[in-house]
């Protein structure tokens, strides 16, 4: 059987054939220029005459034997096909990528959903984790409008997201944040006194006062310290995988970002040095619909961050991140992929940020309040949740009230303590880089206390020197 190829003016088909000629003479067994049998069929490309309605006399049709094996083109990565029609992929499908979800706005599980178990224990733990981040955010946020911290930033919409992913994860797992992950921490057992702590940047606080407030880490929970700059800690968690991988461990490594770390360039080539080297990470995505104030129809035009995976070769996945069951069974099944199949997995989860972006961005000035208030009330990822365990019998509004209640009367305790607590001292700010202090920080920290002698009066007073 012949299969139409093209159709060619005569004068175009003997040049080309004339050059085929040309080719075959200069390089016999070159795969740009066929020799012209192949087997016992005949010529790969050969002028037929053919007419028919509509087509003008003169003109001749390649055709191709099915039965060549030269159809198909054995290069680098995997066999093409060729195909006779000039066809440019599309912009972006018709569609868009469809969305996991297991509970519906009322908290109830959809009909036919599947989905990974949850035991009363970790429901319960996971519920009231996501209430703690949401107590934690609302008195923190408060102390900042006080004038007791100098920064604070809200998980505030995104609760599920933060603790859901955690719950699927084991604390080998190594953990590469954004500055929106306080609940992985807080699942994984950081007090509300260590949160205080980094806020206030006493000398307990882990990072000894030399980072923002909200820049937690923790060695100790495999929690690497937050970065303010965007996307640079996502080829840091590529890098961490593929080490767990050539170790042999039985763990993989997982990255936050949102959907404004994907216009940075850190993030393609962290995805693709993923991809081609198999290092067992998984990407979560944090799609809230706003980098600050642009929104995502003004960062890219592909549909979200889950195409750009498929585009690297990297299985991906939408998810509702409002929807703590879907959060949960979507990183559950990642990790599994990414620790015994050693391959990367992209989770692009959309939520709403329902806060302000920091306690620096007023979100008013480029969102409507009546769209805060929907995402607040109607998409409400601790309420819904909320809804499935009291609907399982684990939870009770006595449960409820007790729970934030002692909740904020820790917090205000850990905050009290934490801002008695005393700073670090000066001399904190040149350690911990090197093992020893080389000569020209040693010249700046003497620099830095005659100038504290000359102005004390503009220096902290709490801050020993």
């Amino acid at each position: 059987m012949a299969v139409r190829l093209m159709r060619l003016p005569t004068l175009a088909w003997r040049k080309m054939a004339s050059l085929a000629a040309f080719g075959r003479s200069l390089c016999p067994t070159s795969p740009l220029f066929p020799a012209p049998a192949c087997g016992n069929h005949g010529s790969l490309l050969r002028p037929v005459r053919h007419l028919g309605s509509g087509e003008a006399a003169g003109e001749r049709v390649l055709q191709v034997d099915n039965r060549c094996s030269d159809q198909v083109l054995d290069f680098p990565g995997g066999k093409v096909m060729f195909v006779p029609e000039m066809r440019f992929l599309p912009g972006s499908a018709n569609e868009r990528i469809n969305c996991y979800r297991v509970l519906d706005d009322n908290g109830q599980t959809i009909s036919g959903s599947r989905f990974q178990e949850v035991s009363k224990e970790v429901a319960i733990k996971m519920y009231s984790d996501m209430v703690t981040l949401q107590v934690m955010d609302t008195i923190f946020y408060e102390a900042q409008r006080q004038g007791r911290i100098s920064f604070y930033l809200t998980s505030n919409g995104e609760e599920a997201i933060n603790v859901a992913s955690a719950a699927a994860l084991t604390m080998d797992d190594i953990v590469f944040p954004q500055y929106r992950e306080p609940g992985v921490l807080l699942w994984r057992g950081f007090t509300l006194q260590e949160f205080a702590n980094q806020c206030f940047g006493n000398m307990l606080d882990y990072g000894k006062g030399r980072q923002m407030p909200i820049h937690y880490g923790s060695s100790r929970l495999n929690y690497f310290t937050v970065s303010s700059p965007i996307a640079t800690q996502i080829p840091h968690a590529v890098g961490a995988a593929y080490s767990l991988k050539t170790d042999g461990k039985n763990a993989c490594t997982i990255t936050y970002f949102g959907d404004g770390g994907t216009s940075e360039g850190d993030f393609h080539a962290a995805l693709n040095f993923a991809a081609v080297m198999e290092s067992p990470v998984i990407f979560f995505c944090r799609n809230n619909g706003w980098a600050i104030s642009t929104p995502t129809e003004e960062q890219f035009r592909s549909d979200g961050a889950v195409v750009r995976g498929q585009a690297y070769g990297i299985h991906s996945i939408r998810v509702d991140g409002n929807d703590a069951l879907a959060v949960y069974s979507a990183v559950h099944a990642a990790r599994e992929m990414a620790v015994h199949d050693c391959r990367p997995v992209l989770v692009e989860a959309l939520t709403y940020r329902v806060g302000h972006h920091s306690t620096s961005d007023d979100s008013t000035k480029y969102r409507s309040i009546d769209e805060i208030e929907h995402w607040k009330t109607a998409r409400d990822p601790v309420s819904r949740f909320r809804k499935w365990v009291e609907g399982n019998g684990w939870w009770s509004e006595a449960a409820e009230v007790e729970h934030r209640s002692s909740t904020r009367k820790e917090l205000l305790r850990a905050i009290q303590v934490a801002e008695r607590a005393e700073k670090p001292p000066l001399s904190e700010l040149f350690t911990d880089v090197y093992d020893q202090v080389p000569a020209n920080l040693r010249e700046q920290e003497k620099s830095l206390r005659e100038t504290i002698k000359k102005h004390r009066n503009d220096y902290p007073s709490d801050v020993p020197v």
